[in-house]
């Protein structure tokens, strides 16, 4: 078995696709593979990129396919013989297997007698199928943005590709992508290194290589030297430390080949600026880090991650150059906050009718408008549900919340959108409810984040994204596919996760009502929000997707009541008793389906005398139900389900007694009316059918 390393050399790629790339070059490599029969007993595949490359390695690959031996069969005997002469049906067939006509021989089926032969097909080796398969793979990557680069050549890559690498152990496999034919030469850093070629021995020496050609290709390992490096220059500070920011650690893994870390000042008394815009200049445009106090208070101090090495001259004319930039971004900082201040956000507002929402809706005027309507709608049902908040002060901020996309704070630094309104409004003296409500309307901006902590934000919040998504629907801007321009499923992932995770009382319903949709979009957003609830039971709270499906089918419009549903149902599936009953109710299910199918009357389970193990199943559930019924109205889920599973016994017996569908109507009606009941009577709480058992 051989080693086998694939690189493949381009242009810089965005840090922001590198990982994604990386995984599925590898995903892609090792499924060619596996379906080509060319992994051995042991293999491994190991993935590695840069800036400038993606790389796969692969130990344990064969040489070639082993060889298939097969039984073809073809035509009946009959058609492809007559009186013992061969007919232009078996020689066609002959044709095909690659066998003359004599090698056909008589094969006995169920079906009869077929012309026949056994064939055996010779493996191809490994390096003429990674020619003809490999470029397609590498070429078939998905990236966000794509470029021509060859006149007239079909090929989209992120980047132009500038160099091949594929070599089984020492050997050159011979392939071609995008023009560029496969060697054994690489290319180290771009600066350490230069233009010398990495000419590489074997597909194991690699890794040992390529970091001779200073660069390390494995991620991991980068991102374990910039940890260290980034504490190692920390604590030249006494009592400082980095601010874990893990984003960005990943920004700056991807963005360097050979990383090493610096420590630079800036003046205390640009400390006098809010830390979120400073966290922002540094993060968000220099990728520097961040340096903090032992009280976790922003310290004069930064870290930036760069890609070369240098001696300590070197080091501090890098370290001047980073300062001398992030102090004159931090000017135009205070700059513009100073100039901002000239300007109340009170007086902002009729400034918001010269800025567009979307052309076809109007200006962020129009919206603000829109937005206190559905706040003031939301703030009705909240205040009757009994919970405290400051409606004044939420129709307050829910007034001024976009005034500060006319800041000039805001137009330098976008990403802090929000945050500056709900800092100028502090610094103004609005008070603290409307400056926070104003500071977390974005909030959460990804499932990870935390929900507003004021009801006054998580009630913005709700407004401004319920209005945005009914107005989007409304002109037929709906996410369709992997599109979705205005960021709709963000904003319904982020009311499901308001909704959840707070102590509102407020349905999915309650909120688009709250919006005025029109009947017809009214019903295509509830089904787009039900979607996003299935979305944040599944892949944010982790229900597998059965218990998902079973909750959902049995309501969805309550979300913290779905999740308390999942939950019980999650404890509760681990019961015997209970995924008998499970399994039982979608016995039910199918029987009635068959029953619709066939026209089947259903009656009353008393319309007719019941076997003794019919009755006893009646009785059983009559008597439960309402036992049921009082704990799931006290959402005591757990115990309601417990008592679901006692059915278990008269529900076995049942079934291994009754004939459900029975010859004689009225016996057949009544028992349809039984299990209907049963049904009906005990899915409140889920739709057990849904539960995959055994």
């Amino acid at each position: 078995m051989a080693d086998f390393l694939l690189e493949i050399g381009l242009e810089e790629i965005p840090a922001r696709m590198i990982a994604g790339g990386e995984a599925e070059l590898g995903r892609r490599v090792n499924e060619l593979l596996t379906r080509e029969r060319l992994l051995g007993e042991g293999a491994a595949v190991e993935t590695y990129s840069t800036p400038r490359r993606l790389a796969v390695f692969v130990t344990g690959v064969l040489a070639a396919q082993a060889d298939i031996s097969e039984q073809l069969t073809g035509p009946s005997w009959k058609i492809a013989f007559k009186d013992g002469a061969p007919t232009g049906a078996a020689e066609a067939f002959a044709k095909k297997a690659g066998v003359t006509v004599s090698a056909l021989e008589r094969v006995a089926t169920p079906k009869g007698e077929y012309a026949g032969v056994k064939v055996t097909r010779a493996g191809k080796t490994t390096a003429q199928i990674f020619a003809s398969e490999l470029p397609k793979e590498v070429l078939g990557l998905y990236w966000a943005k794509n470029m021509y680069w060859r006149a007239g050549k079909p090929e989209r890559v992120v980047r132009p590709v500038r160099w091949v690498v594929a070599m089984l152990d020492t050997e050159v496999v011979p392939l071609e992508i995008a023009g560029i034919s496969a060697a054994n030469v690489s290319r180290g850093h771009r600066v350490l290194h230069g233009d010398a070629p990495v000419v590489l021995s074997a597909a194991k020496n690699y890794k040992a290589e390529l970091r001779a050609a200073s660069v390390v290709v494995d991620v991991a390992e980068r991102r374990h030297f910039i940890r260290k490096a980034l504490d190692a220059e920390t604590r030249t500070v006494p009592g400082a430390r980095w601010r874990e920011d893990e984003p960005l650690v990943e920004t700056v893994v991807h963005l360097t080949e050979w990383p090493s870390v610096i420590l630079g000042n800036f003046e205390a008394e640009y400390l006098t600026l809010p830390e979120e815009v400073l966290v922002t200049v540094m993060r968000d445009h220099q990728k520097y880090f961040a340096v903090e106090d032992v009280n976790g208070k922003l310290a004069p101090h930064f870290l930036a991650v760069l890609n070369t090495r240098a001696d300590e001259d070197g080091r501090k004319i890098i370290r001047h150059r980073n300062a001398r930039v992030l102090r004159a971004r931090f000017k135009d900082a205070r700059f513009f906050w100073d100039f901002d201040q000239k300007t109340p956000l009170t007086g902002r507002v009729e400034s918001l009718k010269a800025v567009t929402f979307q052309k076809e809706l109007g200006s962020y005027h129009w919206k603000t408008e829109q937005n206190l309507s559905v706040a003031r709608a939301l703030a009705a049902t909240v205040k009757a549900g009994g919970v405290a908040f400051d409606e004044v002060a939420l129709l307050r901020a829910v007034e001024l919340a976009k005034t500060d996309l006319t800041a000039e704070l805001v137009k330098e630094f976008t990403e802090l959108q929000g945050v500056i309104g709900g800092l100028y409004a502090r610094a103004q003296g609005l008070g603290e409810r409307v400056a926070l409500a104003i500071y977390e309307q974005y909030t959460p901006a990804s499932t990870d984040d935390d929900i507003p902590v004021s009801v006054e934000g998580q009630l913005l919040g709700l407004a401004d994204r319920m209005q945005a998504i009914t107005a989007m629907f409304g002109i037929g801007l709906e996410p369709t596919g992997s599109k979705d321009p205005f960021a709709l499923r963000r904003a319904a992932n982020a009311i499901v996760k308001i909704l959840a995770e707070s102590g509102l009382p407020l349905t999915l319903e309650a909120v688009l009502k709250a919006a005025r949709p029109d009947a017809a979009n009214e019903i295509k957003i509830a089904s787009f929000l039900r979607e996003r609830l299935h979305f944040y039971l599944k892949d944010v709270r982790g229900f597998a997707y059965d218990v998902v499906n079973a909750v959902l089918a049995a309501g969805a419009d309550d979300v913290r009541d779905a999740m308390a549903r999942a939950d019980a149902l999650k404890a509760a599936r681990q019961s015997e008793d209970f995924a008998a009953i499970s399994a039982s109710f979608k016995r039910i299910k199918n029987i009635l389906r068959q029953a619709e199918e066939k026209h089947f009357e259903i009656g009353k389970a008393s319309s007719a005398k019941l076997v003794p193990e019919a009755q006893q199943l009646s009785d059983r559930s009559a008597a439960l139900e309402p036992e049921v019924a009082r704990l799931r109205g006290q959402r005591h889920y757990s115990e309601a389900l417990a008592a679901i599973a006692t059915l278990r016994p008269a529900v076995d017996a049942f079934f291994d007694k009754v004939m459900v569908l029975d010859p004689d109507a009225a016996v057949r009606g009544a028992h349809l009316g039984l299990i209907d009941g049963v049904l009906r009577g005990f899915s409140g709480i889920a739709d057990f059918s849904e539960i995959v058992t055994g």
